[in-house]
């Protein structure tokens, strides 16, 4: 992968705001490439006919029911004979009338929609009004109706889910399907014997949200892609091919695996192979497992090997991805394989090598990697937990330009494309499942998530469970078993990957006593003496730090619920020099994850109401970074890094002293105040700088040097008035042209310019949003944690300078045309903006029209 220099992520020389672009050159790229990864998987899927895989995320009918009143509900509990008879459902029925209910796309979070409420209950899930106590705005119903041709005749329909939040019952053309009842693992049915072929057919789906999962923000509703399944009665399993690398020498040899299932009346026979792509698409092996009698509604086992000479291995700095195609032939003696290919299908996988060593920490690819890492939840501003799949790209651009190399699923098994993003992008990750118990569904949710991302050369650790402190101690002999039986099914699974879990305590009993590796969250007094007492067992930061500021605040406000962007941090917790200072010293340590990368909804820490997200994020719910993102990208970035906070407005405050800080890996650095020198300081190891100055209008200018020779300088100047509004898409994300496929996305960065075309980094101003042509506003951000304003919206205030917008396509090909212009506010006019992004014809996803 080409290196990118600091001056490549940089919009100038000279920064006069808090932040810089959040997206950068590396998600830019690393979309591309992924991009073209996505457009050859889109064309092959194409002509893997007979399975069809259709994206069934256009077109349904919304509205609220009710989860206490049946007669707010469709009926439905009216009575208890709702279930008596098949087909008796009307609300699931072509003929009902959906008329008046509201046309949405998937993924879908109606919980971001609603108001906040000042409900200390609803504190740690952000302040919406979800649950039990809240029967108007907890439940929702979704219809669709579409037409199957007389073509699928004779093949298997299923509808597969990859996440809806919670309790789920399906139906179709009147008859209940089958119900759900987890907010993360994705879910299937089959609805071959209910579809009306060459005919319309309806589909309803009621989802009830009163009911968590988590104590931290989780949405509503169809919140991930739905998709509808084609395939023959004889047909690969779900989540059950897999290809596992080991690395010998300048070989690897592929354990190859699968399982086919015959759901028919009559038995089957086939054989399975395997073609082995490497990066640039050409066949570098192959395998065959012979044939089987496969019984009616039963199942049967194939596995094959291959090897792969001279393989390119995959790494966060070079995540070279191979593909499996997985062919199923009919095998019939009397004509043998002449043949007739009945079922396909392709995924990625990545050839590596790693292990965790007790004594020198982690090893990939035979090479020493500290865990560079972040956790984070799923929601970004503007469409809460329904994120669109480039955006997902986005946030891993911003947690790559910071350095990190790793992120933690906090705490639950993540959305697909978070996945397929880190092993594209190059992000190891720690996969957490969210029920920790061995009881029938913590098994299986562990196993679906295991069974579908073993696949994935990013992820290094299976997580079973977060703060289990019940299981650690007063349960702890429980604790063990629970923790051994779900490790054990880990190793079934996929024995190539070991299992942890986030333990807060010293991790001396209960489920501690069955991982593979030990995690440690926060408690920096436990992690030498551990070593010492166990000194075979790996050890890793399984979540850190807990820092906590405001972006672009520099003072702690509790009047404001604002926290100072130098040292804030929650009692239990360190600052990111803490915990790095700790972690990043000690060749023992694998490494570890800060909590957390991205802020994100509930948990209002250090704050209650009117804060509805948390501050512990290293940049806010935008991706706009807060000034700790340059400590980290001091310390595990690899380019020369300089920053400079804070910023230069402090009118009215001339003669005062200023806390002036700087993040650097540079040898020296001196700083300037008004061109006058404040003296030069050896910056330490792991460490940051530090003067205290009088407040004077004009500018400060640090200036980096390594071997006496200054290489880096960063200015912040004061600034004039806001005059005008800036409007720039994200590099990669709308600022040359976006797909018009309905699903791409354009982020936009909202800024307020003083009349030197400086960013004022201090207005936080009301702006109108005015959008028309090909696409539509999803949704509007801005970082404030306190910022109660709708994210639907087509308005924003600015807060500290800076607002988000995210626009999507549709799926006709033009110009989307989008004007910021201020609103309600009595100071000076601004001068809007006008931006023009492009919409392209692209090669759509197969989809259920």
């Amino acid at each position: 992968m080409s290196s990118i220099s600091r001056r490549d992520l940089l919009r100038s020389t000279v920064v006069t705001g808090a932040a810089v672009s959040a997206s950068s050159l590396l998600a830019q790229s690393a979309w591309a490439r992924a991009e073209g990864l996505l457009a050859s998987v889109a064309d092959f899927a194409a002509a893997l006919a007979p399975r069809e895989k259709l994206l069934f995320d256009f077109g349904w009918k919304f509205q609220f029911g009710n989860s206490v009143d049946p007669a707010k509900d469709l009926g439905f509990g009216n009575s208890q004979g709702d279930f008596a008879k098949t087909g008796d459902f009307d609300f699931a029925k072509v003929p009902f009338d959906d008329t008046k209910w509201r046309t949405v796309s998937l993924p879908h979070d109606w919980a971001v929609e609603l108001p906040f409420v000042r409900d200390d209950v609803q504190m740690s899930h952000g302040y919406k009004p979800v649950g039990r106590r809240y029967p108007e705005s907890s439940v929702g119903w979704y219809r669709r109706v579409f037409e199957a041709p007389t073509s699928d005749a004779g093949r298997r329909i299923t509808l597969d889910f990859d996440g809806v939040f919670r309790d789920v019952l399906v139906w179709i053309n009147g008859c209940f399907i089958g119900r759900n009842d987890n907010g993360y693992a994705p879910f299937s049915f089959d609805i071959t014997d209910f579809i009306n072929l060459g005919a319309k057919n309806c589909i309803a789906i009621r989802v009830d949200a009163s009911f968590g999962d988590g104590w931290f923000y989780e949405g509503a509703g169809i919140y991930r892609h739905l998709w509808l399944t084609k395939t023959n009665p004889i047909h690969l399993g779900q989540f059950e091919s897999y290809a596992r690398a080991e690395v010998a020498g300048s070989n690897a040899t592929i354990a190859l695996g699968t399982v086919l299932e015959n759901r028919s009346a009559q038995p089957g026979n086939a054989r399975v192979t395997w073609k082995i792509l490497d990066p640039t698409g050409k066949t570098v092996a192959t395998a065959t497992a012979a044939a089987q009698t496969i019984t009616p509604d039963g199942s049967a086992t194939y596995t094959a090997s291959a090897t792969v000479a001279g393989p390119a291995l995959w790494s966060p700095d070079a995540p070279n991805l191979y593909s499996a195609i997985v062919t199923v032939e009919s095998a019939d003696k009397a004509i043998g394989y002449a043949s007739k290919i009945i079922d396909a299908e392709r995924f990625t996988f990545g050839i590596r090598s790693f292990h965790f060593d007790a004594d020198k920490g982690f090893f990939l690819n035979g090479q020493p990697v500290k865990i560079l890492g972040t956790c984070n939840h799923q929601d970004h501003a503007g469409v809460g937990a329904a994120l669109p799949d480039r955006l997902q790209y986005f946030r891993l651009g911003v947690l790559k330009e910071m350095g990190g190399n790793a992120v933690r699923t906090s705490h639950n098994a993540p959305t697909p494309e978070w996945v397929e993003g880190c092993d594209r992008m190059g992000m190891m990750m720690m996969c957490e499942s969210r029920q920790m118990s061995s009881n029938p569904e913590g098994l299986a949710q562990l196993a679906v998530m295991v069974k579908r991302y073993r696949n994935s050369p990013s992820i290094i650790l299976w997580s079973i469970g977060n703060e289990e402190n019940n299981l650690q101690n007063d349960m702890a002999e429980q604790g063990a078993k629970i923790a051994a039986t779900m490790v054990r099914l880990c190793h079934e699974l996929d024995p190539t990957r070991p299992v942890s879990a986030a333990v807060n305590g010293d991790n001396k009993k209960g489920i501690s006593t069955a991982f593979d590796v030990i995690g440690f969250n926060y408690n920096q007094n436990f992690p030498d003496a551990y070593h010492k007492e166990h000194p075979k067992m790996a050890i890793y930061g399984s979540e850190t730090s807990s820092a906590i500021s405001t972006r672009g605040v520099y003072a702690s406000d509790p009047l404001r619920n604002t926290v100072n962007s130098y040292t804030g941090v929650v009692p239990w917790g360190e600052t990111a020099e803490g915990w790095w200072s700790y972690y990043g010293s000690r060749e023992w340590m694998a490494g570890g994850f800060a909590w957390t990368g991205f802020d994100y909804r509930g948990e209002p820490t250090p704050y209650g109401w009117p804060s509805i997200n948390s501050q512990f994020g290293i940049v806010d719910m935008c991706g706009f970074p807060k000034d700790y993102f340059y400590y980290y990208r001091a310390w595990w970035g690899k380019e020369p890094s300089l920053h400079l906070f804070p910023h230069w407005n402090w009118e009215g405050r001339e003669g005062e002293s200023i806390e002036v800080w700087t993040y650097s890996n540079c040898d020296e650095v001196e700083l300037f105040v008004n061109g006058a020198s404040q003296g030069s300081q050896k910056v330490p190891h792991l460490g940051h700088l530090q003067w205290t100055v009088k407040y004077a209008h004009g500018n400060i200018e640090a200036r980096g040097s390594k071997s006496g020779k200054v290489i880096l300088s960063e200015k912040r100047e004061t600034t004039g008035p806001a005059v005008a509004i800036r409007l720039t898409a994200e590099p990669g994300f709308g600022d040359k042209e976006i797909k018009a496929d309905g699903e791409d996305i354009a982020i936009l960065r909202v800024e307020a310019l003083d009349k030197e075309g400086r960013l004022v980094p201090t207005v936080s101003n009301l702006l109108a949003f005015k959008v028309s042509g090909n696409g539509a506003l999803i949704g509007v951000g801005n970082g404030d944690p306190n910022c109660q304003e709708s994210d639907k919206e087509p308005k924003r205030s600015l807060f500290n300078g800076l607002a988000q917008v995210i626009l999507q396509s549709t799926q006709e090909a033009g110009e989307i045309h989008i004007e910021a212009l201020k609103e309600g506010w009595d100071g000076p006019e601004l001068t809007p903006a006008k931006l023009v992004i492009s919409t392209t014809r692209a090669n759509a996803r197969p989809k259920v029209e």
